[in-house]
């Protein structure tokens, strides 16, 4: 049984990951502060897969409780989810972006570099793109001009980072998948997205005017060259993501590979809010913002280099991930 280290094994896809690699048969060890998740998530993942991950609730930064789990354990793999990600707040606290994501990221592939560990798979993203003059992102557009955020940032400077650890370390392996936008929560409604302190993402908003936590969501721009005025973007169900983690790993060799995991298929806010509504049955109240700055009208994935290479497909629909949120929130009651 191959053993796998999960940072952020706690959170919203590392935790749907986790699932999907014990039901695979790996034997799953988490790496996780739980400053953006809950201790409660493991005992979930227990009831869904009836396997329990071992958990070590670690810091990244903690470099020296770092290499010493590194250095007992056997790992073929570590997928690495932990890092900060709010988008707004890396505007305004940079320096802790910084701090926190690469510094996380240099101790792990220091410790993978001494204790032998050659297979990384890295949770990226799709602001590495920047702005492009198309809305369809392909892996082999140059990235990194106009990310208009540190988070983004960051991302971009881990991937470069990585083609250089290869260029020094040629049996190493990084794969650097890049997501698009993650919606839904597992059908048994035990696990999803349900970040700490004020949400980011819009399905969680979305949750919480429909819980009555907030009181309507805020649509930012309703005058974009779009059918609707909205912002499009690429939709995919997280239960998706997390498998093509899985298809990743099996298609891992030394060096860099580097895919888009969406669905190619654009959807507004508008028309992901009234899928929502059409899933509760009841309309969520909203109200039009200004535009944020730094977004861009639309962007989607390319995902066919995952499709032939990983023979990774999308299976779940928008109306699934809207199912899966609502049986979510039930389950919070």
């Amino acid at each position: 049984m191959q053993k796998v280290l999960v940072t952020g094994g706690t959170g919203y896809i590392g935790s749907h990951t986790v699932v999907e690699l014990l039901n695979s048969g790996y034997d799953v060890d988490i790496v996780d502060n739980l400053s953006n998740s809950k201790i409660e998530v493991i005992n979930a993942i227990e009831k869904i897969t009836n396997k329990r991950p071992n958990f070590h609730k670690l810091d990244l930064l903690d470099k020296t409780s770092l290499d010493s789990l590194i250095d007992n354990n056997h790992y073929v793999f570590v997928l690495h989810f932990a890092g900060l990600k709010a988008v707004g707040e890396s505007v305004e606290k940079p320096l802790l972006y910084y701090r926190t994501n690469l510094d996380s990221t240099i101790n792990i592939i220091e410790a993978m570099l001494v204790y032998g560990v050659n297979n990384f798979v890295f949770s990226s993203s799709a602001t590495v793109y920047g702005q492009q003059e198309s809305p369809e992102c392909i892996e082999s557009m140059q990235t990194g001009s106009g990310i208009t955020n540190p988070y983004g940032r960051t991302k971009y400077m881990i991937e470069e980072m990585l083609k250089d650890v290869h260029i020094a370390h040629p049996d190493f392996s990084a794969t650097l998948l890049r997501y698009f936008n993650p919606i839904g929560n597992h059908p048994s409604g035990l696990i999803g997205e349900d970040p700490n302190g004020i949400p980011n993402n819009i399905m969680p908003v979305i949750m919480r005017v429909a819980t009555g936590k907030i009181k309507e969501l805020s649509i930012y721009g309703n005058d974009y060259d779009t059918p609707d005025g909205t912002c499009r973007r690429d939709y995919i169900h997280v239960v998706d993501l997390a498998k093509g983690h899985l298809a990743a790993m099996q298609h891992a060799k030394p060096g860099i590979s580097v895919y888009n995991l969406g669905t190619g298929k654009p959807t507004s806010v508008l028309e992901l809010l009234a899928a929502f509504e059409t899933a509760a049955g009841r309309k969520m109240p909203h109200i039009f913002a200004p535009r944020r700055s730094g977004d861009v009208a639309e962007m989607w994935a390319n995902p066919n280099l995952a499709n032939q290479e990983l023979n990774w497909h999308t299976d779940l629909t928008i109306a699934d991930a809207m199912r899966d949120t609502l049986k979510f929130l039930e389950s919070q009651r």
